[in-house]
């Protein structure tokens, strides 16, 4: 019988316990959508290479037919936030939330904005005009407000050729410290071939196409080893290295 009774009082301790937290939730919850936002906030996500102002962020944001600063954070839709700044090239994802903090004056909400941009691996100067391209072959908008060390290419560039064959030519550079810091420009003539201009050098190098580039490289790399060791940099003023196998190199 005590059990009985002992166990009866634990479930209405419960249950008292529970419809005063879902009381007490109600309340907050109603309590938290009537305040209102007071700003917005930006953060960013990963490395950095090029990324846009908070300041164009925040008004990318308000560009989502909606008040934001002033405004309930019920009625703020971070949804149409994050689909507006994911619209510009320069971002990768973006990420929306509301927060709600408390201070000595009351409740205040923000908006916070997470971004992370994309990563350009090489300039494009073409027809279709200047852009910055990620690793997918993704556009990025060039801007004032950003810079990017990169590759440049210039020419006749299609998008197909930039995906097919400048990304893997560029990959390729990348991941050599000698190449990434020697090759500065990429230029594509009509026949869709590579002339390289370097950094140390007067020379240009006539690549061809990207087929058997490592093995175009390596060639090259002996080249410089044992032709352009002692001094003599400016003595060519082109290096040829489209004919299989071998390197052909035109004085000045």
């Amino acid at each position: 019988m005590n059990r009985a009774v002992k166990k009866t009082g634990i479930i209405a301790g419960w249950s008292f316990l529970v419809i005063a937290m879902v009381a007490v939730f109600a309340f907050s919850s109603k309590r938290f959508n009537e305040v209102k936002c007071n700003q917005i906030v930006i953060k960013y996500a990963g490395r950095q290479t090029i990324r846009l102002s908070e300041n164009d962020l925040i008004r990318l944001a308000k560009t989502s037919n909606q008040q934001i600063v002033g405004n309930k954070m019920e009625k703020i839709d971070t949804e149409a936030i994050e689909k507006v700044i994911s619209r510009n090239g320069a971002v990768l994802t973006a990420d929306a939330y509301k927060t709600i903090v408390r201070d000595s004056t009351g409740y205040k909400g923000a908006v916070t904005i997470k971004v992370r941009h994309r990563t350009p691996v090489l300039r494009i100067f073409s027809s279709n005009g200047t852009y910055y391209v990620d690793k997918e072959g993704s556009r990025i908008p060039v801007s004032a407000n950003y810079a990017a060390d990169v590759p440049v290419a210039t020419g006749n560039i299609s998008q197909e050729m930039t995906r097919t064959d400048l990304l893997p030519f560029v990959e390729f550079i990348r991941k050599d410290k000698f190449w990434k810091a020697q090759i500065k420009q990429i230029q594509v003539n009509s026949s869709g071939e590579l002339i390289l201009t370097t950094l140390v050098g007067n020379q240009l190098i006539e690549f061809g196409n990207v087929e058997h580039m490592e093995k175009k490289f390596r060639n090259l790399k002996a080249f410089y080893e044992q032709v352009l060791k002692d001094n003599n940099w400016n003595k060519y003023s082109r290096i040829i290295l489209r004919f299989e196998n071998q390197v052909v190199a035109k004085k000045s």
